[in-house]
């Protein structure tokens, strides 16, 4: 078939990857780059935050956990595999993620925060501007057209067979049948990295989300969850308050400068959605809602897909 996939995030990108790979011929139009996307200003650490862990979530993340932890053979692809610590301050936390982690335990007694109980973890990240540009390479050597252009209506999308929309927070627009998908606006920083090798998630923090994500060369430090809000201007306000935070979480970030500093929209809703579209004319499925799990669920969620538009 020929495929145009809107949206050109790490969502879109890694459909239009596996629809080309089963031999489809695959065109994606986005307005944006993929590094100026909610997935550049990601910290893309492994983890289903935002979603709820049903089990079609849980069999994605872990078929994407499998194929990240393949890619992290190669340097080249940004992909790097880290142990680290997921925090949590409520009574009874929700660890079904863990079905999809090989290498976890529980903490121990005094091996968290006053408060808290945590689960320490291997799983793999992605150095965000190294692994998309990466994707990106992948998708245009198996003939994918990567065209820049906005689409305000799925009439304009021409020449196409099938149409998946992964647009994100933008989706909805575009279908007209769902009024269900909030942006939460996510701001970060990223500081100099002193050498920090492992990385921390404290959601529950009462001063508010609280990531630490080392990368290369910076560190991602985190965050934000406004609910509703569009503006993707930086908050020097919000940015001192979260540096108060992780910096509390991780003394050894106490000198280190900010390189960079970004704001994303990601797409919030009750459940990812991943079905196919009636009343378009031709087949159309959408793929979009994934909280801040974009790269936790891309790969096994585009095999979905492939699957459903084959079956159409």
């Amino acid at each position: 078939m020929r495929v145009t996939v809107v949206g050109a995030g790490v969502v879109g990108l890694t459909v239009a990857h596996e629809l080309a790979a089963a031999g489809h011929a695959v065109r994606v139009l986005a307005d944006a780059d993929a590094q100026a996307s909610t997935s550049g200003a990601a910290a893309a650490l492994w983890f289903p935050h935002g979603v709820p862990h049903t089990p079609q979530v849980l069999a994605s993340a872990a078929a994407t956990y499998r194929r990240l932890v393949d890619l992290a053979r190669d340097p080249a692809t940004g992909v790097r595999v880290r142990a680290g610590t997921v925090l949590s301050r409520r009574p009874d936390p929700d660890r079904s993620w863990t079905s999809a982690v090989p290498e976890h335990r529980v903490l121990g007694p005094g091996e968290a925060p006053a408060g808290a109980s945590g689960v320490r973890c291997t799983v793999p990240l992605a150095v965000t501007g190294t692994y998309l540009a990466w994707l990106q390479e992948q998708v245009r050597r198996r003939g994918v057209a990567l065209e820049r252009r906005a689409v305000g209506s799925l009439a304009e999308v021409e020449g196409a067979d099938a149409v998946v929309v992964a647009g994100g927070v933008r989706s909805p627009a575009l279908l007209g049948d769902d009024r269900t998908t909030v942006p939460v606006r996510g701001q970060v920083a990223r500081l100099a990295n002193p050498g920090l090798t492992e990385w921390v998630t404290d959601d529950d923090n009462p001063d508010g989300l609280t990531y630490v994500v080392p990368r290369d060369g910076d560190v991602v430090c985190g965050g934000t969850g406004d609910v509703g809000a569009w503006d993707r201007s930086v908050d020097p306000a919000v940015e001192d308050a979260v540096l108060r935070r992780v910096r509390a979480l991780v003394p050894a970030l106490a000198d280190r400068p900010v390189l960079s500093r970004a704001v994303g929209l990601r797409p919030g809703r009750p459940d990812v959605r991943l079905e196919p579209v009636e009343g378009h004319g031709r087949p159309v499925v959408a793929c979009y809602g994934h909280g801040g799990a974009g790269f936790t669920l891309s790969w096994g969620d585009a095999g979905r897909v492939v699957r459903l538009l084959e079956g159409a």
